[in-house]
């Protein structure tokens, strides 16, 4: 664990729970696994707070615990998960892309959440949208849950462990943690649920929904609760299943880049047949026939087999090899290489960041070394066909940065520097790390000038909130335009530029974060599937 990703972590931990829950989240960042007296002790927080921090990072699937022989419970921290929170806004997204504006609040309710059961998710998704229509329409609590069904059937929501029944019973004293567990073919199962309502509207916080004042609602309606009918079912974003998603696009993009929108589109083909049978961390996809994949192409596709063969004939011949041929049956068997893929694409990453930090020339040395593998410096100058001075000046400033290494073979025991051949490599998981350290500096650099930014102008912003809420409650009790106008000049124009510019700056620092996470994310993607297999 890098002191740049303790400070990320940090700052997500502030920024999403507060300062109580932050410091006992890097406390156990930095300690590893902790029982709960000792946490309290060695970070001077009373055992309420550090109870009900625990709570929350548990709830958030940020902390796990265990107990130990002695009967003790120990908490440790999930770092990777924490920096997962970066993720929030393009997971969103996602769900918006793929199911509309349900799907996205539906996955926005379990992040902000951590783990609610379904019903709860429904309602609350249903008077959120009822909210955003017009007046006399709602939202069907069924149209919701259709599309959590649909979720969940693409495993992009999972059901969370729950206590094991056997547990529940009275045949001696609890445990000190109930061990919490889930079959595999429960993972996705949804319960049967008969939700039958619509979204309601927020009301005054006068009135109740059926217009009454609170001072006459009967009291005893608070006892009356009908049975939760999914009570202990809860559910959570399955995050590895959206991490899938986002490499099976990269890939796909980078085969439209490479080649062209049909080979693109066979290769999606590929992957989608592939989501559910292929594990996210295996190197291959499973087989497939190019008459399976020719049936699965999408519908107004118009392409014939004899076309779709020559194609996966290219890609399979492609040096990328991104799609391999692993046999001739069924007009021949055909697998895309996941970890390859992976692969080209942090290399290229890695060439980009070169290019943009050195320039072209250094750049071309990069590929270069990446393509012979190994170089000594004349001969680097020779094919390269830079100056002798040029070419070692960009080679040690290109080593200092640790985008390229030295590797010495001595011809004697001695290590005698005029006996030793010095050749020039590239190591890409060490470079991709070195780029993944730096990444996470520089989006902890992101978020401070963020909080900074939006810190030095808060006065104005209190100012501008005060100003739009009072516009909207005259709004809503119909004052005139003339009166609107005199509210609104309360706000000077060079305030309002003020806030022009601090909204640009806020914008820009947050489309900065979401592309840095990016590169964060086929990089980690890269480490993860190469340690694997090693």
């Amino acid at each position: 664990m890098t002191q740049a990703e303790i400070k990320l972590c940090s700052l997500l931990l502030q920024e999403h729970f507060g300062e109580i829950v932050e410091k006992i989240g890097v406390h156990l960042i930095r300690t590893g696994s902790q029982p709960l007296r000792v946490i309290a002790h060695d970070t001077g927080t009373s055992l309420d707070q550090v109870k009900k921090a625990l709570c929350v990072l548990i709830q958030h699937n940020l902390v796990i615990y265990q107990v130990h022989k002695r009967g003790v419970v120990e908490y440790e921290a999930q770092c990777s998960r924490v920096l997962r929170m970066l993720r929030y806004p393009r997971y969103i997204y996602t769900a918006k892309t793929l199911y509309s504006d349900t799907g996205e609040l539906i996955v926005e309710e379990l992040l902000l959440n951590g783990k609610m059961t379904m019903s709860a998710v429904v309602k609350k998704v249903a008077d959120r949208l009822t909210e955003t229509m017009e007046d006399g329409k709602t939202m069907d609590y069924a149209e919701v849950s259709n599309t959590f069904v649909r979720l969940a059937d693409t495993h992009f929501v999972q059901r969370c462990p729950l206590v094991p029944a056997t547990e529940n019973s009275d045949s001696g004293p609890p445990p000190p943690a109930p061990t919490l567990v889930i079959s595999e073919k429960d993972m996705y199962l949804v319960p049967k649920l008969s939700l039958i309502g619509k979204g309601k509207r927020r009301r005054s916080s006068e009135e109740d929904a059926t217009g009454e004042p609170k001072a006459k609602r009967p009291k005893h309606t608070a006892d009356n609760k009908e049975p939760i009918p999914d009570d202990g079912i809860y559910w959570q974003a399955d995050l590895d299943r959206f991490h899938q998603h986002f490499r099976d696009q990269a890939i796909v993009s980078a085969v439209a880049n490479r080649m062209d929108q049909t080979s693109s589109e066979i290769v999606r083909t590929m992957l989608r047949m592939s989501e559910i049978t292929t594990s996210s961390s295996a190197p291959f996809t499973q087989p497939l026939s190019s008459n399976e994949i020719f049936r699965s192409l999408p519908v107004g596709y118009n392409i014939s087999k004899q076309v779709l063969d020559q194609y996966l004939t290219l890609l399979a011949d492609d040096p990328l090899e991104f799609v391999g041929k692993s046999g001739d049956s069924g007009g021949g068997m055909y697998v895309i290489n996941l970890h390859k893929a992976l692969g080209s694409l942090a290399t290229a990453t890695l060439e980009s960041v070169v290019q943009e930090r050195f320039g072209s020339r250094c750049a071309r040395i990069f590929r270069l070394v990446l393509q012979k593998k190994h170089l000594e410096q004349k001969q680097v100058e020779d094919f390269a066909m830079i100056p002798a001075k040029e070419a070692k000046d960009m080679l040690y400033k290109m080593l200092s940065e640790n985008f390229i290494s030295l590797q010495e073979i001595p011809k004697t025991p001695d290590h005698a520097p005029s006996r030793t051949f010095y050749l020039y490599t590239v190591n890409i998981l060490s470079a991709a790390r070195m780029l993944l350290h730096r990444c996470y500096k520089s989006i902890a650099n992101l978020i401070e000038r963020r909080q900074f930014e939006t810190k030095e102008n808060k006065r104005l912003l209190e100012k501008s909130q005060r100003v739009e809420a009072i516009i909207a409650s005259m709004q809503a009790t119909g004052a005139e335009e003339a009166q609107l106008q005199e509210i609104e000049e309360m706000i000077t124009a060079p305030e309002r530029q003020q806030l022009e510019t601090l909204k640009r700056n806020v914008n820009k620092l947050d489309a900065s974060e979401i592309q840095v996470d990016e590169t964060i994310f086929l990089l980690e993607s890269y480490i993860e599937s190469t340690m694997k297999r090693q």
